[in-house]
C-alpha cells in the first residue's frame, strides 16, 4: 500500500489504548483548559485520526508562516496549509499543559490534551500575509478568509494527544472514518489503486460518471468517495443530506466492493488550490494512490481560475513531494449528441447547447418547487432527497 504522507507509519494522535485514554481523560479535568475555535477543533480531529500525518500538534509560527509563503515548515517538511491554534485568550504560558475544550458538542467536553511549547503574538500583517497566501485573496466577503481573520492573534503551539472526535462519530456513525480505518479497510479489500473523490456537495450524473472514467482510465480497484462532514458556508447543503442522497445513489448505480463511501472532520477552508493540495495529502494518508480533481476544486465565487487547482500541482508541488497522483478533471456534462455523460474537453464539436446544462441556482429553484432535475442531469432517487430537504426549508 501507498506509504503516509511524511513517515513510513500512519501516526494518529488519538490515544488507541483505552486504559490510557481513561487515565488521560482523567488528567484533563484538573488542567488549565482553553475553549477551541471550530477551526482549531477540525485540526485537533484530523490530527487525531491521521489525516495530518505526520504532523505531532499544532504549528508555530516560524512553521506557519513558511508553510504559507513556501509550502513547507522551516525543516523541510512539504505541507499546503498552516495548521494552527489561533485564539483570542490570553493567560497561558509556554511550558503548561492545557486541557482543549470542543466547541462544537454540548457541555465543551475535553477533546485533547496540548503539551504547550510557545505562545506567540500574531501581528495583523502576519495574519494577513498568510491569508493571502493560501487563498489568493484578502477579500472580507471570502469565507475563508474571514474565519482565518477572525480567530484570534494568539497562536499556541506543541504536541496533542487526541481524546476523541468530536460530533462526527456519533452523528454519521455510519460514514466518518479515521485515515487508519480507511487504510485498514483498504487492505482488507484488497485493493491496491484506489481514486479519491472529494466532496462537500450531493453527487449528480456528472459526478458519478467521473469516478467511473477515473476507474476506467487508471485501472483502480476501487474509489472512495470521501465527504466534508464538517461546517460550511451558509446555503451550502448539511451532511447529513449528502450522505443520504450519496449512499442512495452508490446503492443503485454502482457494482458492490467498488466504492467505499466514507466522510471526514473538518470544516471547510474554500481555499482552492491550496486546499486541493491539503486534500492531496490527506488521502494519501489514507492509502489513495490517487485524487480527482477537477474543475474549481475546493473553490468559492470567482476567486480562482477553473483549473488552479491542477496547475498548482505543476508550479508549486515540487517533485516526489507526494506519492499520490492526480487525476486531472474537466468541466463533465450530459452530452445530447453522444447520451452519455463526458467530459467537455473530448467533445470538441459539441456546442454548450448540446449539453445538459443546468445552474446551481437553477437546480435549487426545481427542488425548492418539487420539480427534478432531468435524469440526464440527476438520478431520479438523489433527486427525490434533495426535494424532501429543499421543501422543508
Amino acid at each position: 500500500m501507498i506509504k503516509p504522507h511524511g513517515s513510513e507509519q500512519l501516526n494518529p494522535l488519538y490515544v488507541q489504548d483505552a486504559a490510557a485514554r481513561e487515565a488521560l481523560a482523567k488528567e484533563a479535568e484538573g488542567l488549565p483548559s482553553l475553549l477551541l475555535n471550530s477551526a482549531a477543533a477540525a485540526n485537533a480531529v484530523m490530527l487525531g485520526a491521521g489525516y495530518f500525518n505526520p504532523l505531532a500538534g499544532y504549528m508555530n509560527l516560524a512553521d506557519a508562516l513558511s508553510v504559507a509563503e513556501k509550502l513547507h515548515t522551516v525543516d523541510g517538511l512539504f505541507w499546503p496549509v498552516p495548521i494552527v491554534n489561533l485564539t483570542s485568550e490570553s493567560g497561558i504560558e509556554a511550558g503548561s499543559r492545557i486541557a482543549l475544550r470542543d466547541p462544537n458538542v454540548e457541555g465543551n467536553p475535553v477533546l485533547a490534551v496540548m503539551d504547550v511549547e510557545a505562545v506567540e503574538v500574531v501581528s495583523d500583517e502576519q495574519i494577513d500575509f498568510m491569508a493571502e497566501k493560501v487563498f489568493r485573496t484578502l477579500d472580507p466577503e471570502h469565507p475563508g478568509v474571514a474565519t482565518f481573520k477572525g480567530l484570534g492573534r494568539t497562536l499556541l503551539s506543541g504536541p496533542i494527544q487526541v481524546l476523541g472526535f468530536s460530533y462526527f462519530e456519533s452523528e454519521f456513525p455510519e460514514t466518518f472514518r479515521t485515515a487508519y480505518q480507511i487504510r485498514a479497510e483498504i487492505a482488507e479489500r484488497g485493493w491496491n489503486k484506489v481514486v479519491a473523490f472529494q466532496t462537500r456537495n450531493p453527487m449528480h450524473r456528472a459526478h458519478e460518471e467521473l469516478c467511473r472514467m477515473a476507474m476506467d482510465d487508471l485501472g483502480a480497484d476501487g474509489i472512495l468517495i470521501h465527504m466534508l462532514l464538517g461546517k460550511l458556508k451558509p446555503g451550502d447543503i448539511p451532511a447529513e443530506v449528502r450522505d443520504a442522497a450519496i449512499r442512495k445513489m452508490v446503492e443503485v448505480y454502482f457494482p458492490e466492493n467498488t466504492v467505499m463511501i466514507t466522510g471526514y472532520g473538518f470544516d471547510m477552508l474554500y481555499a482552492g488550490p491550496r486546499e486541493a493540495v491539503l486534500h492531496a495529502v490527506f488521502r494519501q494518508n489514507t492509502g489513495c494512490t490517487h485524487l480527482i480533481v477537477g474543475r474549481d476544486h475546493a473553490g468559492v465565487g470567482d476567486y480562482y481560475g477553473g483549473f488552479d487547482a491542477q496547475t498548482i500541482f505543476d508550479e508549486e508541488v515540487p517533485a516526489g513531494a507526494l506519492e499520490l497522483e492526480i487525476y486531472r478533471a474537466d468541466h463533465t456534462a450530459y452530452s445530447k449528441k453522444l447520451d452519455k455523460v463526458v467530459m467537455m474537453r473530448d467533445a470538441p464539436d459539441h456546442s454548450k447547447d448540446d449539453f445538459v446544462l443546468l445552474s446551481g441556482t437553477k437546480v435549487r429553484e426545481m427542488l425548492g418547487n418539487g420539480i427534478a432535475p432531468p435524469p440526464e442531469f440527476s438520478r431520479p432517487e438523489v433527486a427525490k432527497i434533495l426535494m424532501d430537504y429543499y421543501q422543508n426549508l
